[in-house]
Parts: C-alpha cells; structure tokens; sequence
C-alpha cells in the first residue's frame, strides 16, 4: 500500500471532519480572492473623488469583517484538520504495537529495539505530519491558487495573468528535482536515527557492563560518531529543504517584473486603472503562499513517504506464529509429545528430534540435560513461540495450534531463565499475572517463593520500586518475585524454565517443598540443571543433542545408570578438575564398547553421572 492509498483510505474513514475543514477552506479562500478587488475598486473610487467619507468607513469596516472572518475559520480548520490527522498517528503506533505484540522470537531475532522504537516515534510522526499538515497545507494551497488564479485571469486581465504564470514551469520542474533528493535525505535521517536510538537502548540496558569492561570512553566516542551521522543526515534533508525558498522567490520576482512591465505599458496606454493594476499586484502577492505550501507539502509528503517504506514492512510482516486456533477454553488433560521435531531459522541441526513425552494432569515431569541439549526448545514449543518442523503437540487430545493463542497462554504460568520486571512496585510485579488480587493473596504466593521475609525488610516493603527490569533486587530476588507472580495465577500448568538458578539449594528446597503444596493439582515441567529441583517428578527427561536419551524417575534413573549393565570408571579416576569420582562433564571415559542400562554406548548414564558428581561437589563444598 502506497502512503497516498494510506492518506485516501483514513480521509475517506474521517470524511465528515476533512469536509468541514474543506468548506471553511474553501469559505477562507473565497474571502481572501475578494479582498484585492475591493481594495482595487476602492483605490480607483478614491482616485476619481467619487468616494464619500463615510462611504470610506464602511468599505472598511467591511474588510476589517472578512479579515477576523478569515482568522476564525482559519482556527476552526486547524482544529478539525488536525484533531482528524492524530487519529492516524494514534492508528499507526495502535496497529503497530499489537503486531509487535503478536509477533514470535523469530521475528525480533532480525529486528533491533531502538531501530522499532523510532518507527514508533519518528516515522509515525512524519507519516501523521502527511495526513494533516500537509492535507491541510495542500488542499489551501491548490484552492487558494485556483481562486487567485481565476481572479487574475477573468476579474483583472487575462494578458497579465499569462505573463504572470510563464516562471512557474521552472518553478516546478526545481521542485520535482528537490523533491527527490528530500526523499532520498529523509530516508537516510530516518535510518541514522534508528541507528542512534538503538544504540543509546544498547548503552543504557548493559550499562554495568560497560563499567565493568571499561568501555565508557568507547561507547561515547561511537554514540558521538552516529549522533554526527543523524545530524549530518537532518541537516542535509533541510538543506534541500531550504532549496524551495529561492526557487518560489526567483519565480515570484519574475512573475513580478513580467506583470509590472506589461501592467505598467497598458496603464501608459490607457488600457488599465491605477487600481486595477494594485488588485492584480496583490493577487499575485497571494500567491507567494501557494507557492510556498507547493515545497511546504512536498517536503511532507517525501518524508512521509520515507517514513511508510520504513513502517509498512513491519506492520505487514507474517507473524512468526499464526494465531489461528478457534478453541477459547484449555481444560487440564494429558499434554504430549509425538515424535517432535524442532529446526530454527538458518540453522543446520535441529534443536529436538523426536522428542515423545506424555504428562498427565497434575503430575510433574522434570527436564534435565547438559547445556544446549533443547531443554528451553521444549518449553517454548509449549508457549507456542515456536512451531515444530515435524511431529504433533496436544493438550487434552486437543492439537495446541488449535488453541487460541490468548486461551493458551492464559492456561500457562511462566518463569523464564532470566524473568523481566516492570519498573514498578514489588507488590504490582507480582500481581500482573492476576489483576484485582488482593494484598493477602500476593503475601501468600511471596511465602511460597520464599521471598516474603526479604520484602519486608525492603525500605517500604511491598510498595519499594523495583526500578527498570528489577535492577535494584538481586538476581535470585528477580527470580523468586517471579516465581511468585507465576503461583498467584491458578493456570493449570506451570513451567519453570531454570527458575531456580540464582537461588542457594536451602532456599531451592524450601521452595520446591511449598510448591508441592501449592500445586493444587495443575501440571508442573520444571527444567533444571540441578538435579535435586527434580527429585520429586514423577517422570524425568534426560535430553542430549535435542533427543530424549534417558526417561523415568529419579530412583528409576539412578539405578538404571549404575545397575549391572553400567561400565563404572576405574578405581582412583579423577576429572579434570582433579576432583576424585570420574564422573560428571570431565569425567573420565569408561572401557571402549561399554553401553548402559539402556543398550546405548557410554557407560554410566548421564542422569546418574550427574548426580553422583553433584552429590559430591556437594560434600566437597560442605568439608570446605
């Protein structure tokens, strides 16, 4: 869709507001048209000594009438014209924000945080300033021009008229020209823009780290190079900006010469009245504004029209996942896995590969891996941020993409790897998650996760401000206030995603034991690197390299992968951190063509090597 498509569609939706402001337009034109031939009749009734006195007076009074008339219907367009436009600015960054909103990861993973916030600013304003000052300037401008021209033409003298529009060709033909190397600058202002917002964005959000690396003096040596960038960028957009001016001025003294000379010979000869030749001067004075409005709307409409090349890919890009379903109520049930199959955008290996996994209603089922093995790929097939490459999902026999994504999503409590908060109060980051809880609600669900105590003892306690993405708590706060956002809600499943892994395994216990109570019989995945957050799963994965190598319960695991089947390292094996017990990611191998408990080559199982070897850092850590 073209920006001028864009312009008609919201006129026609806005007519009643664009008309009025059109006729009192058109009413304003009117009246300044009539003014140089009452002013040129009046001169020559002067001239002539044919004027009465108070004759004078209220010709006048007259045109001191129709010049408030003029300045009130001037106000009056402008507020309708302009209470019409900012209901498209209003539209575009709506219609712009619940995309972004429906958009999945894939599609932020291509696009750059400051890059979107200046569509949201500055593109939609100039894509606004289209809609409305120039609409505004253009339709005055051009009914203007029409009415003066008219005037000139059949009121005054025609012969006048024509030498008077001769410069206005070259007039145009230096618009086109300047036009076109507006639209070119104001694309590259937009972008420079972009790139110095998204940089101020990155700065600010890892502004520790930079402290840390030392990287001040770096950052603003390169903020400093792209804010001379944008600005080079703006200033070369208003510099052909400022072309408009001189090409309107040649034009116009031109047009001034030519008329005066040929209006000048036809007085000498008789042919023309002192007055009438002031009409037509000040007719052609009037067209010093339609002139200008002419670059004036140009100038907006190529920066308009950047701006919608910028906006329109966004605002019209596939979603990543399509919300298509048509079930609104999600019932617990069995949520399962069939032979699912996981690939991301540009890479050669799939994340899962024939993941199969049932959970029933109300039962735990823990997922445990080494580092990259697709444990989070797991939970975000589960929200939906993603959508398999092969393979089937359902919950309670219904397929998930069935589901509304908003019934799906209400239906899940999540606590992410690294939780976000909002830069508000303790009490309100927890109560997101269920609008209108009372405070005894929000206290109990911080007890179960273990940070009630630590709130209160906050300077004002529940109401302390957290401050941007919770930067004045510690990483295990964050994580326990989300934890306890995510137990208010009363959604049948609950994921935590790595959600206790800035917490101390005393306070994992405590809160993995009021869980247990909390649960009220919804589903639980819990996805950990420790191994004792899954001790009480009814059923434990164990991924590696996205496939499901081991399945069962932690007893189950355990035995499995030290029974009779499994090859034990030598006796006095040591890691590679030197630590005894050849067990663990260092681990010593064991004898080539040793298979575990489940047939597979390698020895102890990786469920059971992990957890002796945790157990044992475990007693280490308590000698030390």
């Amino acid at each position: 869709m073209t920006l001028s498509r864009l312009i008609a569609q919201f006129v026609r939706g806005h007519w009643r507001a664009y008309g009025v402001s059109a006729l009192m337009l058109a009413t304003v034109a009117a009246l300044t048209a009539s003014i140089p031939r009452q002013v040129g009749a009046l001169v020559d009734q002067l001239a002539a000594g044919h004027l009465a006195e108070g004759a004078l007076a209220q010709r006048l009074g007259v045109l001191i009438l129709v010049g408030a008339a003029i300045y009130f219907l001037r106000v009056g367009w402008r507020l309708q014209l302009f209470a019409a436009s900012y209901q498209l600015g209003l539209q575009l960054r709506t219609q712009l924000y619940q995309r972004l909103c429906q958009q999945g990861p894939s599609f932020f993973q291509t696009q750059r945080t400051g890059d979107l916030m200046a569509l949201a600013t500055n593109d939609v304003d100039a894509v606004e300033m289209a809609s409305g000052e120039a609409m505004l300037a253009g339709f005055d401008g051009s009914l203007t021009l029409v009415m003066v021209v008219a005037m000139m033409t059949l009121g005054v003298d025609w012969r006048l008229a024509l030498a008077a529009l001769l410069p206005f060709p070259f007039m145009a033909l230096a618009f086109w020209h300047i036009s076109e190397q507006i639209h070119r600058a104001s694309k590259d202002s937009l972008q420079a823009f972009s790139r110095l917002n998204d940089h101020v964005q990155e700065t600010l959000t890892g502004v520790r780290t930079l402290r840390a690396l030392g990287l001040e003096a770096r950052s603003a040596q390169t903020f400093a190079e792209l804010a001379e960038s944008a600005a080079a960028a703006s200033l070369r957009a208003q510099r052909w900006e400022a072309g408009y001016e001189p090409a309107v001025g040649i034009a116009l003294v031109s047009a001034s010469v030519l008329t005066l000379s040929l209006g000048g010979y036809f007085v000498w000869q008789g042919e023309l009245s002192i007055g009438t030749l002031t009409a037509f001067s000040m007719y052609l004075g009037q067209l010093i504004w339609p002139m200008f409005a002419a670059g004036w709307v140009l100038s907006l409409l190529e920066r308009g029209r950047a701006a919608w090349g910028r906006l329109q890919p966004v605002l019209h890009a596939p979603l990543s996942i399509d919300d298509h379903g048509r079930v609104a109520l999600v019932t617990p049930g069995v949520l399962r896995f069939d032979g699912v199959q996981l690939r991301y955008a540009g890479q050669q290996h799939d994340a899962l590969s024939e993941v199969s996994f049932q959970l029933p209603a109300g039962d735990t089922l823990g997922i445990v891996g080494p580092t990259g093995a697709g444990k989070s790929s797991v939970v975000r097939l589960i929200l939906r941020q993603y959508a398999p490459s092969a393979g089937a999902l359902s919950w309670n026999a219904v397929a998930l993409d069935d589901y509304a994504l908003e019934a799906l999503h209400g239906a899940i409590s999540w606590v992410p790897q690294e939780p976000f908060l909002f830069s508000s109060t303790v009490a309100a980051n927890i109560g997101l998650s269920k609008p209108g809880a009372t405070r005894a609600e929000i206290e109990n669900a911080a007890r179960a996760a273990c940070i009630h105590d630590e709130i209160l003892r906050f300077p004002l306690g529940y109401e302390t401000p957290v401050g941007e993405k919770g930067v004045t708590l510690s990483g295990g706060q964050r994580q326990r206030v989300a934890i306890a956002r995510a137990l208010l809600t009363d959604a049948p499943l609950l994921l935590l995603d790595d959600a206790l892994s800035a917490v101390d395994t005393q306070t994992e216990t405590q809160i993995l034991s009021h869980l247990r109570d909390a649960r009220r019989g919804r589903s639980v995945i819990i996805v950990s690197h420790r191994l004792s957050s899954v001790l009480d799963a009814q059923q434990i994965l164990v991924l590696q390299h996205g496939r499901v190598t081991e399945a069962g319960s932690h007893a189950e695991l355990v035995e499995r992968g030290n029974g009779p089947h499994a090859s034990l390292p030598p006796a006095g094996a040591v890691n590679a951190l030197g630590r005894p017990g050849g067990v663990g990611p260092h681990a010593s191998l064991p004898p080539a063509g040793a298979v575990n408990a489940l047939g597979r080559p390698g020895g102890v199982g990786w469920y059971a090597s992990q957890w002796r070897y945790q157990q044992l850092e475990a007693s280490l850590a308590t000698e030390a």
